[in-house]
């Protein structure tokens, strides 16, 4: 195969997005990527796809090429192996023809609309960036950034720091004029360097959270789960950070912004669990590195928005207390949160009426108690003394207890009904079926998800309930010509059920999940 990047095709008048691809011997799941740019609604005249192959066996180049010869829209560039995205996509930025750029990395797809939707509105809002709604697919996604259309969107203001992937909309000539680069080379964090120095150069950023856009797909053995090297890792994380306060001022802008990487890349990974697992001479080399950095880099400014337990975490953290550090990571771990169903009636308008209760314990006792004057914790096992005064007051956590009751999967979560918790404990809340399998849908049904948040710790776990407490809720009010009931199975889980005519039953589970996997099935 040729090293050569001229383009088989000539280009057309007018091309509204470059769509540029990284790609390095991919699998099946890059068909599906070629069908969903077959099934864009924009005219295949009005975008180009630049597939930047970074050095990919022959059969992969023979796959490339191939994909080319049959579409008019699609090119390849033939470049030395690099071995990490950054170079193949700086080649896409420099081959581009396009007003703009998508990013889109190799295993992922596009939704129909994707390309035409996104073109639209950033000319409307004459972005420079323009960040459509991602979906997961087998992987949980942020939510926050997705609840509205934001036309202007800002940092600090808006939730931009949740996604920081690359997979976004950039208007082209602002990437070439502000020479915004990915960094060459293995670099760890090449997505956040780029996506960050885009931000803060950007005089609009828009949000399209109301279409779905991109999907990203999470594949088996994906590296994003593998342990990190601390002693390599951190060091590009800083390069981070200087970018950040290369373009902020001392205070509280750069003080939140500076919180997102303290809390995802440092506090994470010493939480429960995580830190508990970690075999003692990883856990030690970690922390020889995390200690120093906490105290050079996230000032007592950076800890004013962290949660409760991350504040603990974090004062133990930078006073370098080891020990402890893990005994309160074993106290996290062994947390056992359990949500029940109390009672269960249903309202005459065909809402299902629920009491629950909230236990959240641990060696069977109570895990979380708090004197109800002071939000103070008092049965932390775990040695104060020496740390900031009022670390274990947790008011402004408490204000914000709740129960949220949910369905689908974790990429694809809804809410069905939410309530604050009352003494950490109770909550009662009504569940409207409508929201849960609307007219007309036949799907498979759903199973009930409780999340809590607790005094700044967050749960998700079944719902569950005896069933007789279930069974004296019988079933709805007559509901477009159908009624449901609530029944719980093995193990109590609560699962939601339509009562068709005839009294067959037929589940109600899964609906987001099947249609996003129906999405990633089309051709």
């Amino acid at each position: 195969m040729s090293t050569s990047a001229v383009p088989s095709h000539s280009p057309s008048a007018h091309v509204r997005v470059s769509v540029v691809v990284p790609v390095f011997n991919p699998g099946e799941s890059f068909d599906d990527l070629i069908a969903s740019l077959d099934r864009q609604t924009l005219d295949p005249s009005r975008f180009e796809l630049l597939l930047c192959d970074d050095g990919s066996d022959e059969a992969t180049q023979a796959r490339l090429a191939e994909v080319e010869r049959t579409r008019p829209y699609a090119r390849v560039l033939y470049l030395p192996h690099s071995g990490w995205p950054g170079t193949p996509r700086n080649e896409g930025v420099a081959a581009a023809r396009g007003d703009y750029v998508q990013f889109v990395d190799q295993d992922d797809w596009l939704f129909d609309e994707a390309l035409e939707r996104m073109c639209d509105y950033a000319d409307l809002h004459v972005a420079d960036v323009l960040v459509g709604k991602e979906v997961g697919v087998g992987r949980p996604l942020p939510t926050r950034i997705y609840r509205r259309d934001v036309p202007d969107a800002r940092l600090g203001r808006d939730p931009l720091l949740e996604m920081l992937t690359p997979h976004k909309m950039f208007r082209t000539e602002f990437l070439r004029e502000k020479r915004v680069r990915f960094p060459d080379g293995r670099v760890r964090l090449e997505d956040h360097l780029f996506v960050m120095r885009a931000y803060f150069e950007a005089e609009r950023i828009s949000i399209l959270a109301s279409t779905p856009c991109y999907a990203w797909v999470k594949q088996p053995g994906s590296a994003s789960s593998a342990r990190i090297d601390p002693e390599s890792y951190y060091p590009h994380l800083e390069a981070v950070l200087d970018l950040v306060e290369q373009y902020t001022q001392p205070g509280p802008l750069r003080d939140r912004l500076l919180r997102h990487w303290f809390r995802g890349k440092v506090l994470k990974r010493l939480a429960g669990t995580r830190l508990v697992k970690y075999p003692a001479d990883y856990r030690e080399r970690l922390l020889d590195v995390v200690v120093p950095l906490a105290r050079r880099r996230f000032g007592p400014g950076v800890d004013g928005g962290l949660a409760f337990p991350q504040r603990i975490r974090a004062a133990l953290l930078r006073a370098d207390r080891r020990a402890d550090l893990l005994a309160f990571a074993r106290f996290e771990k062994d947390l056992d949160c359990r949500v029940a169903v109390t009672s269960a009636s249903w309202s005459r308008g065909g809402g299902l009426h629920l009491g629950l209760r909230v236990d959240i314990t641990r060696d069977g006792a109570d895990a979380l108690v708090i004197e109800p004057d002071s939000g103070r914790l008092t049965s932390l096992p775990v040695p104060m003394d020496g740390l900031p005064t009022g670390l274990l007051e947790a008011g402004r956590e408490l204000r914000n207890d709740r129960v949220d009751l949910v369905m689908g999967d974790a990429g694809d979560q809804r809410v069905l009904a939410s309530a604050r918790l009352k003494d950490g404990r109770t909550a009662t809340l009504a569940l409207d079926p409508l929201k849960v399998f609307g007219r007309g849908d036949e799907s498979r049904g759903v199973r009930i998800v409780a999340k809590v948040r607790r005094a700044g710790w967050t749960f998700d776990v079944p719902l569950t309930a005896d069933a007789a407490t279930l069974a004296g809720a019988g079933h709805s009010p007559l509901l477009a010509g159908r009624t449901c009931t609530p029944v719980a199975m093995r193990g109590g889980a609560v699962e939601l059920r339509r009562v068709f005519p005839g009294g067959r039953l037929k589940d109600l589970a899964g609906r987001a999940a099947r249609r996003v996997r129906s999405r990633a099935r089309r051709r």
